[in-house]
């Protein structure tokens, strides 16, 4: 399966990267304001609106319009695992609902400690249509991703480094 993963060091404990990227201001605060980004609904495991943190179960119901063109593309994704360890923790989503061409994607998002600072690593796991047609594209995939996952990576840095 094919797979894109980058990683990043961000000047700033642990603790405050992983408060940061487990709350749906952090996906908002990272997601190019081109993009055009809206929560339409965010439900919690418990079936609670709003939850404060992205738990395991927690279901997260997105639009964008990039540039403003074209009709507002729905997805929904969910959150599958969520572990916090001792120097490590990460979380993974799964898309649900997506108007993209995509038969899977699993984004792994994990942080670990190097003293003062974290290791960010993002790493998706993806399946495109159509088979083995879809596998010889799927290295094209990779240069959106590396365009997106880099403005992500910088825009955290920006909102956690000093």
């Amino acid at each position: 399966m094919p797979t894109y993963e980058r990683r990043t060091t961000v000047r700033a404990p642990l603790e405050e990267v992983w408060e940061f990227h487990s709350r749906i201001d952090g996906l908002e605060a990272v997601t190019a304001d081109w993009m055009n980004l809206r929560v339409e609904g965010l439900l919690g495991p418990d079936g609670e609106p709003d939850p404060d943190v992205l738990e395991v179960g927690t279901e997260i119901s997105l639009s964008m319009q990039p540039f403003d063109v074209g009709p507002r593309q729905h997805w929904t994704s969910l959150i599958t695992e969520r572990e916090r360890g001792d120097g490590s923790a990460y979380f993974r989503d799964e898309m649900v609902h997506s108007p993209f061409a995509f038969e899977r994607w699993e984004h792994t998002h994990a942080f670990y400690a190097d003293g003062d600072r974290t290791v960010l690593r993002d790493r998706v796991e993806y399946e495109l249509p159509l088979g083995a047609l879809g596998e010889a594209a799927s290295p094209l995939s990779g240069v959106g991703f590396e365009a997106m996952f880099r403005d992500r990576h910088r825009r955290t840095k920006a909102h956690l480094e000093p």
